[in-house]
């Protein structure tokens, strides 16, 4: 036990993109210095898409590179397509993740391109990154991978297709998405078994959503796999404006609660990663926040594993 486990922050990106009303600059930037006291270091801090569609993250670029002002942060930005990664380098994002979804009905509804379109915008990213002086690490999510609320059930051949996709497109690491949270234990281990078959170690992460309650539970089925990185957002935050009936991300400090309770190492202070529920709430006062942890108490039971 001890064996390492990161827990890539979300909530400043998709806790935010639907929330009612725009969390300041400022505030953010508090929230995000909040998590990283806390032990988090990676953290996607927004998306540099057209504001007209998603207002909340119109300050990405004053995020990041006040977030580059934080030791010790890795910053991590979503972008949808080349002009996206473009700005997110010129603000000074370390890794850069573009969303590429299964679905071909939500990739419309999402980027206004077709799957394998979005497989080449990515490809068009990689290239030029790789024309560039400053080496960013380029990751691609396969997004509605265990299922689609506009299209139902998707074909468990068609994720491995994408995965193969974007592995030969040349990204550097490939998170599985389970977008809108219909996902189960089962098909977790299935889909991840066949996406490692096909792209091996690429597959470096889960992005979880707990729409059914199953969050936690397809986060122990992907612990089982082998997975040893994951996505969640403080307080359950996140859903997809794109993506009818999604709700938010799997709760930070429930994952980080359960994970170091087996004895996995996060290096996060679960106390201070509460605390940070404080900031979040002083930069979005109407904002949900949900959590076990929090509402049971931490109890006298736990020990962190390091």
């Amino acid at each position: 036990m001890g064996e390492r486990v990161t827990v890539t922050e979300v909530g400043p990106r998709d806790g935010l993109q639907m929330a009612k009303s725009i969390m300041p600059t400022d505030a953010k930037v508090a929230w995000i210095k909040a998590l990283v006291a806390a032990g988090i270091h990676e953290i996607e801090v927004g998306s540099f898409v057209p504001p007209k569609l998603i207002p909340q993250m119109a300050d990405t670029g004053d995020v990041v590179r006040a977030g580059l002002e934080i030791p010790g942060l890795r910053i991590v930005a979503l972008v949808p397509n080349l002009k996206g990664a473009q700005r997110a380098y010129e603000a000074g994002a370390h890794v850069v993740t573009v969303p590429v979804s299964v679905s071909e009905g939500h990739s419309r509804a999402n980027t206004n391109k077709g799957s394998l379109d979005q497989v080449a915008e990515v490809r068009a990213i990689r290239e030029w990154l790789d024309a560039q002086e400053r080496k960013v690490k380029l990751d691609a999510g396969c997004v509605t991978a265990f299922g689609c609320s506009i299209e139902g059930n998707v074909p468990e051949s068609r994720v491995v297709m994408i995965a193969a996709a974007l592995a030969d497109a040349g990204v550097d690491g490939i998170l599985l998405a389970d977008t809108v949270g219909y996902g189960n234990p089962a098909q977790i281990r299935s889909v991840v078994r066949a996406v490692q078959r096909e792209v091996g170690e690429k597959l470096e992460r889960l992005h979880l959503h707990d729409t059914m309650g199953l969050g936690i539970a397809n986060a122990l089925a992907g612990l089982d796999e082998g997975i040893r990185c994951f996505d969640s957002a403080l307080a359950g935050l996140g859903g997809c404006p794109f993506a009818p009936g999604a709700s938010g991300n799997i709760v930070t400090e429930d994952l980080v609660f359960m994970l170091e309770s087996m004895g996995f190492d996060t290096g996060i202070d679960l106390d201070r990663l509460i605390a940070a529920r404080e900031a979040l709430h002083r930069g979005l006062p109407d904002a949900e926040l949900l959590g076990n942890v929090v509402k049971a108490g931490i109890p006298r039971t736990y020990r962190r594993a390091a």
